[in-house]
């Protein structure tokens, strides 16, 4: 609805003074006569309010003022809604100079009045303007004291940690002025306490409530399952569906975030299912959840199916596709939905950005991932935290760890992220100390650590030997920071300690651990022992490396590896017949390189490359010239080296 259109007809019988309002006529009327009336005037401000009409909304404000029936003090109370939908539209349309100008001129107000104007500042930001007159009204001695609204708009704008305390002062509120038994505030007090990390406080609200509506189990579900409880997200909807509350599009798109969490394809199924019969399946963000949730419970197929029958997509939907391949290791094809959707014209925007940047690794084309930075740089997307993050990460993730280091200087704001994948990039790349100087930069700049940055700390020690200082920084994460180590921490401290050759002291970590340990750990341990050549230990970590993932060929390579470097040919064939008895494949290593925009990939003894006998005629150069300058080949994990007659030895080593 065009309010300017409605204005128009509305004042076609209006005096020539009022008719012309709308071409920014201001003299003043003889005795003009409203043909609008109460409910109409407070509908159309509402109109432009919403709509951003400010033109039309301002031209509204001068009729009014020019109308001395407003400026009676006797009909100030039949005018108040009129001057709380000027409040509103003003508030809505960003002008909150106006707005407070407004408020102050108020010949008198009532909760809506104090609500909206609290509202207004808290939508802009400006969340102590806001507090200071919710103070002002809380003490006021009017008649007119706060309401049920007034609560639900300040624990709206109370998401966020640094809130919880707040929230937990207008609980209290709630309670002393008798408010807790009202469902909304309830419902309001439940989105704060999930949003502010209070998360018992939010299900014993959700407990306290007996008239629980729709917006009450919503608040819910989303709350357990935005804050990772998933499980127990996933279960409040199985109970609220048990009830006489149906669940509306939010609480579909909250029970599919959960699913997403907890990799339940079977559940998520079952949901899609629902959404299907009540025809909700065509709403955009049903479409990008049900995506999301298929690409995290790596089931492509069906996600791109739904992507390829949308009638509409929009940037979400777009950007959960490419994340989705990225997540599943799909790079090549992320990158082909890229360039048709860059070739088809379709708007890019920073998320499509980032997710695309995360399809990168050793294997992706630099020349593509530059091509990429020219479309940021031609947008301006240069700007945008998230897609300078992406940078420096795919810089990083190509080998060019200089560039990365450019992207990261001419950032004017970092965040966690930002110091996080700069302090990886120094890691992947070997250069412990300009992780740990990074690190200590990171501390000054008042940045807190994530678990995140230890990880990346704890790779960097691990590269270079430094097991004192990364036994260091697992102590200071858990007691300086707070941070619980996860199991990919334990397996940088496993790798760390094998690397150094302190292969029993990581085989008595992974048995000091509370929980039960996993793959990454065993694997770990087993890593260093195949680089050390320990069977002792080696064996001990591939038994239970065996029994945690039965169908990997790890722990027979490798210790087929550690028996051939002993010279152990009986234990080596024992352990590959083993291997062929599982019926386990070895997996094949890849190399590439990129040349001209092309990344060529290999194999061992790869013939497929249409320049093989180039390729093989030039390393048989090579290796006469490292003979020559005194290179002796090490036999024990090669499975073929070549004489200086060109004829190939091929040893019996895995």
């Amino acid at each position: 609805m065009n309010p300017t259109w409605v204005f128009r007809k509305l004042t076609t019988k209006l005096p020539s003074c009022f008719s012309s309002l709308t071409s920014s006529s201001c003299s003043p009327p003889s005795s003009p006569q409203f043909i609008l009336n109460q409910d109409q005037l407070c509908r159309l401000l509402s109109i432009c309010g919403r709509e951003a009409h400010f033109k039309t909304g301002s031209s509204i404000h001068c009729s009014i003022i020019k109308n001395p029936h407003f400026h009676n003090p006797i009909h100030n109370h039949y005018n108040l809604p009129i001057w709380n939908s000027l409040l509103f539209f003003y508030s809505k349309c960003g002008y909150l100079s106006d707005a407070h100008n407004l408020f102050d001129k108020m010949p008198m107000r009532d909760a809506v009045s104090w609500n909206t104007i609290i509202s207004g500042f808290f939508n802009k930001g400006l969340f102590n303007v806001g507090f200071d007159h919710f103070k002002l009204l809380y003490g006021s001695s009017g008649i007119h004291r706060f309401d049920r609204g007034t609560l639900t708009t300040v624990l709206s704008a109370c998401e966020g940690w640094e809130f919880s305390n707040v929230n937990k002062m207008i609980h209290k509120l709630v309670i002393v002025h008798g408010y807790e038994r009202e469902t909304a505030v309830a419902n309001a007090l439940i989105t704060a306490y999930f949003g502010s990390g209070c998360f018992c406080l939010g299900r014993q609200v959700f407990g306290e409530i007996s008239d629980r509506n729709v917006v009450t189990w919503t608040a819910m579900i989303s709350g357990l399952a935005r804050n990772q409880f998933c499980e127990e997200s996933l279960n409040a909807f199985v109970e609220m569906r048990r009830g006489l509350v149906f669940p509306n599009t939010l609480t579909y798109l909250s029970s599919l975030l959960a699913c997403s969490g907890l990799h339940a394809l079977k559940e998520g199924c079952q949901i899609h299912g629902l959404v299907l019969k009540l025809g909700m399946n065509l709403d955009l963000h049903i479409e990008s959840a049900l995506m999301d949730m298929y690409c995290k419970c790596s089931s492509l197929q069906d996600a791109w199916q739904i992507f390829e029958s949308a009638q509409v997509l929009d940037e979400i939907s777009m950007t959960v596709i490419l994340a989705g391949f990225a997540q599943n290791g799909c790079e090549e094809e992320a990158i082909r939905v890229f360039v048709r959707m860059v070739k088809e014209g379709i708007k890019i925007d920073p998320n499509m950005i980032s997710a695309i940047l995360g399809v990168f690794g050793g294997d992706t084309s630099l020349g593509f991932g530059k091509q990429i930075q020219s479309i940021i740089v031609k947008k301006g997307f240069d700007l945008n935290i998230y897609v300078s993050n992406g940078l420096i990460n795919m810089y990083s993730k190509c080998g060019e760890l200089e560039e990365s280091v450019k992207v990261f200087e001419r950032m004017g704001y970092m965040n966690s992220v930002s110091w996080n994948s700069m302090i990886a990039a120094f890691a992947r790349h070997g250069d412990a100390s300009k992780a740990l100087q990074l690190y200590e930069e990171m501390r000054q700049e008042g940045i807190k650590p994530t678990d995140i940055t230890f990880l990346s700390l704890l790779h960097a020690c691990s590269h270079v030997g430094l097991v004192t200082k990364g036994m260091e920084f697992l102590e200071s994460m858990k007691n300086e920071h707070g941070i619980s180590p996860r199991k990919e921490h334990h397996a940088c401290i496993v790798d760390m300690l094998g690397r150094a050759g302190l292969l029993n002291e990581a085989k008595s970590f992974i048995d000091s651990l509370p929980e039960k340990p996993d793959v990454q750990l065993w694997q770990a341990l087993l890593g260093a022992c195949s680089f050390h050549g320990n069977s002792e230990v080696g064996k001990y970590a591939a038994e239970r490396l065996s029994v945690e993932a039965p169908d990997s060929p790890v722990p027979y390579v490798l210790m087929a590896n550690i028996y051939s470097s002993k010279g152990r040919w009986k234990e080596r064939a024992e352990s590959i017949r083993r291997m062929k008895e599982v019926r386990v494949a070895k997996d094949t290593g890849t190399s590439w390189i990129e040349l001209e925009k092309r990344v060529h990939s290999f194999v061992v003894d790869d013939r497929m490359h249409p320049q093989t006998e180039v390729i093989f005629d030039v390393l048989l150069v090579l290796f006469r010239h490292l003979t020559d300058e005194g290179y002796v080949p090490d036999k024990r994990f090669i499975l073929r080296y070549w004489h200086d007659d060109g004829v190939a030895d091929t040893f019996k080593i895995f």
